[in-house]
This record gives C-alpha cells, sequence and structure tokens, in this order.
C-alpha cells in the first residue's frame, strides 16, 4: 500500500475531505475550527535546478489531507504527507526531510496556537486547540 493511502485510510472517517498542495512549508492556523493554509503553491514545479533557493526546500512538498465535518465544515482533522520531487516525480521522503518539514511548520505554526507531529506512518498530523 503506498504512503499516501496509508495516511488517508489512517484517517479513518467517511468526512469529506480535500486535497491541497503547497510549493513550500509555511505556517498552518486554525481559526474559528476553519483551516488556513499559507504558502500553498505548485505541488509538481519545474523549479529543479534553479540555484539560489535550496534553503527553501522547494525539493519537498505536502499534500494536505484535511477531514472536515459534514455537519458544519469545521476541521476535525489535517494529515499532512510529505513527498521529494525529483525528474517531475513524487517520491516518498527520507526520514530526515519529513523530521526538517515537521520543525519548520512547526516552527511557523507555534505563532497560530498549533504545532505539527510525526505520526508512526511517516505522516504529519496538526495539532491544535
Amino acid at each position: 500500500m503506498r504512503l499516501s493511502q496509508r495516511c488517508s485510510r489512517h484517517t479513518g472517517n467517511r468526512l469529506p475531505s480535500w486535497k491541497v498542495s503547497s510549493h513550500h512549508p509555511k505556517a498552518i492556523e486554525v481559526y474559528r475550527n476553519r483551516l488556513i493554509l499559507y504558502g500553498c503553491g505548485d505541488f509538481i514545479t519545474d523549479y529543479e535546478g534553479i540555484a539560489g533557493y535550496e534553503s527553501f526546500r522547494d525539493d519537498l512538498v505536502l499534500m494536505y489531507l484535511p477531514a472536515l465535518s459534514a455537519r458544519d465544515g469545521a476541521l476535525a482533522r489535517l494529515t499532512l504527507v510529505p513527498f521529494q520531487i525529483r525528474n517531475f516525480r513524487l517520491n516518498r521522503t527520507l526520514p530526515e526531510d519529513t523530521i526538517w518539514l515537521r520543525d519548520v511548520l512547526d516552527r511557523e505554526s507555534r505563532c497560530f496556537g498549533a504545532g505539527v507531529t510525526l505520526d508512526e506512518f511517516g505522516c504529519l498530523r496538526l495539532d491544535y486547540s
């Protein structure tokens, strides 16, 4: 079973969810039970090999899998599936790349009262109150 299928199956409910892409990590906020994603952009890009922006890790992307309440549309859960782009293909990230993504997203989201953790499937989870 593919990583994205395992993570999607692991969300474990039948609530509607939509997929949104990210170009490089930015903060995540939950405001009035509504998800706000900063820095959403290209999922598959043609930036490979362009020098000068390596610190942004444009080779790492996230597939966002929000689960929303069917009753009122409130955010129930957010799973993020990390990938690395090589030769216009999505590949599983190395553990150290997933940890890098977690650390950046966690740091950037803290000012909004959210945090990001790593689960046993290699997916990221949003923690918020």
